[in-house]
């Protein structure tokens, strides 16, 4: 059971706010990086494949170890958790300053996944440990949008960095905020939360989870090769064996009795998974697009990229507020459908000018606002309190599973249309023409997410 409950106002602020700095720490590096991606291409001579391997690397190990930590932090303290990920996050930022090559920077972006999964594992379920069902909606409006906020700012001071102070300012910045928040976490925040308290940790089930995720994700970027096809026949076999092992033991490592009989849970967790497989590659595409295609310099090509999440940002703390107390079945499916909508025009970016662009990233960010708010509401309201961690893994899994398939499909798409050689002024026309079968699929794979959406039925959370 939990050690300590924080439940008066200013002790519920005080979570809140380590939950949002930490929230905004790593989109906020996932979008910087992305526009210093081509100045890091550029310096360790890298093909666009390679690159696309500094956000997936990190991705993977998010990814990997974010349902195990969960469940460690239900059995052990999440503030635990929480405060060892912020360090080990913190501590591979500044190590990846210093990179020496694109192998080194790939090891270090693994311990910063690490560290994020620590830190995404624990915040949420921390926020639903102390706010109320009727409270809970607007503290993840709240979350949600630092994490916009930090999509928002990335691509802005993230080319402003990458121009004027080189890629791995960008990194000494995250490790700057990081001590900010371990600081503000370990002086505001006396409490500890561990309702699993004495259960076993099933280390075997992580392993075979573990192992399985990584062959499923590696195959898919060696698609079409052979290789790519074993390893994702490998990982797929490994998931099936994963899921019969959790059914059988006492105190699993991920509890798929939520999928079996919380519908709620289920088709949330399956519209949260299709949603960040059609949206999460948007910004690293656009930001080669502009850099690659139209010319723009990285902080040119960050004022296009930061309308999306700031847009986000505005949107999402509202629908939060209006998911405690109207169906979030209907307002994330909504956010389904105009994203829809945004992502299919895109198919034609060749025709579209830099106004259009701009304007078609506003309508995704208002669709994204929609969706991500509501749709965690339903997740955590759907399970009980010593749950909390094994849900917010779980959904952040379910949206890292969705990233890296994301960045899966791009891969794939580059390598059928250019291969590994980098984006260079005669391939220009087949990077373009990539684009538009990239976002013709995520377009149709979004379409698919508005009936997952729907299919959750009627789940009023809160009754006024």
């Amino acid at each position: 059971m939990a050690v300590s409950i924080y439940t008066s106002g200013t002790e519920k602020k005080s979570i809140l706010l380590v939950a949002v700095i930490s929230a905004f720490l790593t989109p906020f590096m996932g979008s910087a990086i992305n526009i210093a991606l081509p100045a890091i291409g550029k310096e360790f001579e890298s093909s666009a494949i390679l690159l696309s391997w500094i956000a997936t690397a990190y991705l993977l190990s998010s990814a990997v170890f974010l349902v195990p930590f969960g469940r460690l932090a239900d059995i052990y303290g999440r503030k635990k958790i929480f405060l060892s990920g912020m360090v080990i996050f913190t501590t591979a930022s500044l190590l990846s300053a210093f990179s020496t090559g694109i192998s080194t920077l790939l090891v270090f972006r693994i311990f910063q996944g690490m560290g994020s999964s620590m830190i995404f594992a624990t915040g949420l379920a921390i926020v639903s440990s102390v706010f109320p069902p009727e409270e809970r909606g607007r503290a993840f409006g709240l979350t949600i949008a630092s994490v916009y906020i930090g999509l928002s700012i990335g691509p802005f001071a993230g080319g402003l960095m990458t121009e004027y102070l080189g890629w791995r300012s960008i990194f000494i910045f995250t490790v700057l905020l990081g001590i900010t928040g371990i600081v503000f976490l370990v002086h505001k925040i006396k409490g500890e939360w561990a309702e699993s308290k004495g259960e076993s940790f099933d280390l075997a089930g992580s392993v075979i989870y573990g192992v399985s995720l990584f062959l499923l994700i590696f195959g898919l970027s060696r698609l079409p090769s052979s290789e790519g096809f074993v390893c994702l026949v490998a990982g797929m076999t490994g998931i099936v064996i994963f899921i019969f092992y959790e059914m059988r033991i006492s105190y699993p490592v991920m509890q798929l009795s939520l999928f079996r009989n919380r519908p709620v849970f289920a088709w949330s967790n399956v519209a949260a998974l299709i949603n960040y497989s059609a949206t999460f590659a948007v910004g690293f595409i656009i930001s080669l697009y502009l850099q690659y295609v139209k010319e723009f310099t990285p902080r040119d090509a960050g004022f296009v990229l930061v309308s999306q999440p700031l847009i986000m940002a505005m949107v999402s703390p509202i629908a939060g507020r209006l998911s405690d107390r109207y169906e979030p079945r209907l307002l994330a499916t909504m956010g389904m459908a105009v994203t829809t909508i945004g992502l299919f025009m895109i198919v034609f970016i060749n025709n579209m000018s830099i106004l259009s662009l701009i304007l078609t990233l506003i309508l995704l960010g208002i669709g994204f606002g929609l969706f991500s708010s509501p749709n965690s509401n339903a997740i955590m309201s759907a399970v009980d309190k010593k749950y909390y961690g094994i849900a917010s893994g779980t959904m952040g899994t379910m949206r890292l599973l969705g990233q890296m398939f994301s960045m899966g499909i791009v891969m794939l798409i580059l390598s059928v249309f250019i291969g590994r050689e980098p984006v260079t002024e005669e391939n220009t026309y087949l990077f373009v023409n990539s684009i538009r079968v990239t976002f013709l699929l995520f377009s149709l794979l979004c379409f698919a997410g508005i009936f997952a959406s729907m299919a959750r039925g009627n789940i009023r959370i809160h009754k006024q």
